[in-house]
């Protein structure tokens, strides 16, 4: 299950439980407490971080089980993290560290990635909230990343027992304002040193050029145009300062209803087709005012509606498809399964984990959502029809499922580069509410709703299936589902261009005083050294190849895949079962019962589909074109690196894709070896292998969830539960197994 390996383990029924729990003899406190004094750990402050309160003789348990062993430290809360400092005996030697974080270490939790603060109190796990009368022996933390730390405070002075305890709480369950943030006080503290990386060549679609250059290099340019009619924000807060529009539409347009209820372009198609959004226009009572929108949305679709030459499919997400609420529920009970307190509890839900990850829907979400892509793709691709994407506020939605569709069809989106850049055009530029979305202000009338590490997810699942298509690394994806807890960069800390622009201090009449420049989170150099972001580059990225300047435009040229077999996914016929679920009706929607003529019936649309689907799967994959996902329930998988890498019972040693990836390649490299002995040459110009991490040549040191794996203190083996394993065999037959792994296979 997931790459989960069954560690055999001692059996047998429980023993009672002593009254009394010594976790360490009294010699072992008193010596390393003196350590501790002797060999006091310094707490590294960012530029503006300051020391809120601390705790000394703090137990940060190694793993929660009947050993209660852990390591003795100072637990300290600043305005920007959490930190445990203790000295580790067992720390990592220098290769392992190498994808260590500069900005966070593994003692870290920022105070925005805290999900829910537990305390234990006579054994009993108690949430915590607000003002204690009572204070925790213990205190639990579950972060946002999944991470599960363990904090014993029975040797803890009470005074700062209450004091470590009551600042945690407050410093990360208060609601915020948003210039109290510590993303402020670090730009302010950092002014001079915030120098950007050289080789981010990152498109941010923050000028009217950059626009202009996206038209170009899309062939958008012939019927669509950029403007700056919001420079300033003049028109709508909602709206970037620059977008583009159909050519044929006035610029008054855009002003009437402050940008809404106007086709925003996304991206264009080979074939001149383009995908589009539009925001819905303010709901109004009045019958007049009811007629003015009816006849503006009539002159718009004019605009863009005009068959046979123009043809407009609307898709309504508002009403048509999945709702943040969903989204929010299916997350909740997703992330528990992963956030484990102890082995034992591992175990225990270990015998029902399939049926507790169905019913959390969360797999399911992510395959309606690539399902929907691709039948917006299939609208593009096969019917020659331009896409309007309808939201309330087009920020939601409309980012995850254009981003998605142009991941699928533009393979400039598969780079690094490409896919930075997408996510600032459709998600930043795009006015997604991160700050609103992720909760970063702590306000109580809001709840967490993750669409942007939905869209992460789903695009895991194109990564996964299709490896040689993408130029970054699952790695990537992680560490940059991370990042939305980072508040050092601005990236994922505003809910619309606007909101940044009047808080970077861009609108001041003080001349004195300099604009804020806060950090992007594209520069990856900030958080890694060039080592670990060696880690996030595909090693295995086919190139496109390269045109002779003699060779004929028609001449088909022998796909690089073929340098990859082993990769090549195979296409599994899909299941008809599948395809009998009932497409949404788009009829109802805010542009009226007019439009319901633009719009297929249910069974053709299905019927296109599956033909779309099951042609493109039944040839071979061309990693430079389109590329469509397997939608199927088996295919549909979880994101092991990120969901389990914290639990080291899930972890394969030695064995996972990690292993694949070394051989594959050890193989390439001798393959690249013999052919320069052949062509004579020393620098082959597809070494592969030129910025492969030397770790991945060494498989047999890895976990199946390396890189965050290495990371992990190795404990020791599990007693397995009694109930629910007794077809397995006898317990004591499952004690004599304990170097045993059984793999239960992926999801």
């Amino acid at each position: 299950m997931l790459g989960k390996g069954v560690v055999g383990g001692g059996g047998g029924t429980k023993a009672p439980k002593p009254s009394f729990v010594s976790y360490v003899r009294p010699e072992e406190i008193h010596t390393n407490e003196k350590e501790v004094t002797e060999k006091e750990v310094t707490l590294h402050l960012l530029p503006g971080e300051q020391l809120l309160c601390e705790a000394s003789t703090v137990l940060k348990y190694v793993q929660e089980d009947s050993c209660q062993r852990g390591i003795y430290g100072k637990l300290v809360c600043t305005d920007f993290k959490i930190a445990f400092l203790g000295d580790d005996e067992s720390a990592l030697d220098n290769d392992e560290t190498q994808f260590k974080n500069k900005v966070i270490g593994e003692n870290d939790i920022t105070l925005h990635c805290v999900d829910q603060i537990y305390g234990v109190f006579d054994e009993k796990k108690k949430p915590l909230f607000g003002q204690l009368k009572k204070y925790p022996e213990k205190l639990i933390i579950h972060c946002k990343d999944l991470r599960v730390f363990h904090f014993g405070l029975r040797y803890t002075k009470e005074e700062e027992v209450k004091r470590i305890v009551s600042g945690i709480i407050h410093h990360t369950q208060a609601p915020k304002l948003l210039k109290r943030l510590f993303l402020f006080s670090y730009a302010s503290a950092a002014q001079n040193n915030t120098a950007t990386d050289p080789k981010n060549h990152t498109v941010m679609f923050d000028t009217l050029k950059d626009w202009c250059w996206e038209l170009e290099r899309t062939k958008g340019n012939v019927k669509y145009k950029a403007v700056s009619v919001n420079e300033g924000y003049k028109v709508g807060e909602r709206l970037p300062a620059f977008f583009v529009v159909p050519t044929p539409l006035p610029e008054e347009d855009v002003r009437c209803f402050q940008g809404r209820g106007i086709p925003i372009w996304c991206w264009s198609c080979h074939n001149g087709c383009a995908l589009l959004k539009m925001s819905a226009l303010p709901k109004e009572q009045d019958d007049g005012l009811l007629q003015v929108q009816k006849s503006f949305l009539d002159g718009i679709y004019k605009t863009i509606h005009r068959p046979p030459y123009e043809i407009v499919k609307t898709e309504d997400l508002s009403s048509n498809f999945l709702s943040l609420q969903d989204i929010q529920t299916a997350y909740s009970k997703f992330k528990q399964l992963f956030l484990i307190d102890n082995s034992t509890e591992f175990w225990d839900t270990d015998i029902k984990w399939f049926s507790l990850l169905e019913s959390s829907s969360w797999l399911d979400i992510i395959r309606r959502c690539l399902k929907k892509a691709i039948e917006i793709t299939e609208c593009l691709e096969a019917q020659n029809m331009n896409v309007l994407l309808l939201e309330e506020n087009a920020s939601d939605l409309c980012c995850l499922l254009s981003s998605l569709v142009q991941v699928m069809m533009d393979p400039h989106c598969r780079t690094r580069v490409g896919f930075q850049s997408l996510v600032q055009k459709e998600w930043i530029m795009g006015g997604h509410c991160f700050l609103d979305r992720c909760n970063h202000l702590r306000q109580s009338d809001k709840e967490e709703v993750p669409v942007f590490l939905l869209f992460l997810d789903c695009v895991w699942q194109l990564v996964h299936q299709h490896p040689p298509a993408f130029d970054f690394t699952e790695t990537y994806l992680t560490v940059l589902s991370d990042s939305l807890y980072l508040p050092i960069f601005s990236t994922f800390f505003f809910n619309s261009p606007h909101q940044k622009y009047i808080n970077m201090g861009r609108e001041s009449q003080d001349t004195q005083s300099k604009p804020l420049n806060l950090l992007t989170v594209w520069d990856w150099s900030v958080q890694f050294e060039s080592k670990a972001q060696m880690l996030l580059k595909n090693p295995l990225y086919v190139e496109k190849p390269k045109l002779d300047k003699g060779q004929r435009k028609g001449t088909r040229l022998k796909h690089q895949r073929q340098l990859s077999l082993p990769l090549t996914q195979s296409k599994s016929s899909p299941k008809r079962g599948f395809f009998r679920e009932e497409t949404d009706h788009l009829i109802k929607n805010l542009l009226g019962r007019r439009i319901s003529k633009l719009i297929n019936s249910s069974d053709e649309l299905q019927d296109n589909f599956r033909e779309f689907y099951e042609s493109w799967h039944s040839k071979p994959t061309d990693y430079h074109g389109l590329l469509l996902p397997h939608i199927e329930g088996p295919e549909i998988k979880v994101w092991a690196q990120r969901y389990l890498r914290w639990i080291p019972e899930a972890q394969i040693l030695g064995g996972g894709r990690v292993a694949t990836m070394s051989k594959l390649l050890e193989m390439m490299e001798e393959v690249e070896h013999l052919q320069e002995k052949i062509d004579e040459r020393h620098h082959s110009q597809g070494a592969l292998l030129a910025e492969a991490p030397p770790l991945l040549r060494s498989s047999a040191r890895l976990s199946s969830l390396f890189p965050f794996a290495l990371l992990q203190r190795h404990s020791s083996k599990p007693v397995l539960p009694t109930s629910g394993w007794k077809a397995l065999g006898d317990e004591d037959d499952l004690a004599k197994r304990e170097d045993e792994f059984v793999d239960l296979g992926d999801v």
